[in-house]
């Protein structure tokens, strides 16, 4: 048999009390926010102004900005360029010929017309082109009235007659007091004057009045959710009542 190891005096066992390591839940890990400071402060309590203070600023570097290398005109303002008048000689512009008419190119003479009363005057000219394909109507498209009969145009006509067939008004076959027939009247019925006999009619069977709105059936109801009666509805749970770790009585029986 072999020697076992010499570990120490210590053995496992039960612990005298509960330790936190071995609960499942996450036991003290929330703490109460802290009432100073300016992080995660209490929201019940009122918080105080807080101010930090900050490093130095950092230094600029050497070539940030261009500096002074970068001439300004002195001529030039903030509101323009400060120049007096300046002059140049230049050539002639070329400026467009406009032919105007000259003395000769009026006729005084043709505006008496214009200027004083004067009679009609009418001229005699070609024909025009459109003339040609005018759409008019020659000698022969007119012709004379008749002389005969009853329709001549400026001519007294004898009297004319004409044979026509029979008319149907004011003949044998015309109504004049336009009554009806016999057989424009309907049977009497016999019941109008006489008992009337009872009828009978074959109708489809009556369905018996009734509700048919659905109706909710037992499994629709749950009385375990009432709270009416009780402060709340009865909560079950499935968990362990006591720790694991409790020490359990042990009672020696001989």
């Amino acid at each position: 048999m072999a020697e076992e190891v010499w570990v120490g005096t210590w053995r496992p066992h039960r612990p005298r009390g509960p330790i936190m390591a071995l609960y499942s839940s996450p036991g003290p890990k929330y703490l109460i926010p802290p009432t100073t400071g300016f992080v995660k402060h209490t929201p019940t309590k009122l918080r105080a102004p807080a101010y930090s203070f900050r490093g130095a600023p950092m230094l600029l570097a050497e070539n940030c900005s261009p500096g002074p290398r970068y001439s300004v005109n002195p001529k030039i303002l903030r509101t323009g360029r400060d120049l007096g008048p300046a002059y140049s000689i230049l050539g002639r512009y070329r400026t467009k010929t406009i032919m105007t008419p000259g003395p000769g190119d009026y006729f005084p003479e043709k505006s008496t017309k214009y200027v004083f009363d004067s009679a009609p005057s009418h001229s005699i000219s070609a024909r025009t082109k459109t003339f040609r394909v005018d759409s008019t109507p020659g000698p022969a498209a007119y012709m004379l009235p008749v002389v005969m009969g009853p329709h001549t145009v400026g001519k007294a006509s004898q009297p004319s007659f004409s044979i026509k067939g029979r008319s149907k008004l004011g003949s044998f076959s015309d109504d004049l007091h336009k009554t009806p027939g016999p057989a424009a009247y309907r049977q009497t019925d016999v019941q109008v004057t006489k008992f009337k006999a009872p009828r009978y009619t074959m109708a489809a069977r009556v369905e018996p009045p009734g509700d048919k709105t659905l109706k909710p059936g037992p499994g629709a109801h749950s009385p375990e959710k009432v709270t009416v009666t009780k402060p709340c509805a009865p909560v079950v749970t499935f968990g362990i009542k006591h720790s694991d770790y409790v020490t359990p009585l042990v009672v020696d029986v001989e």
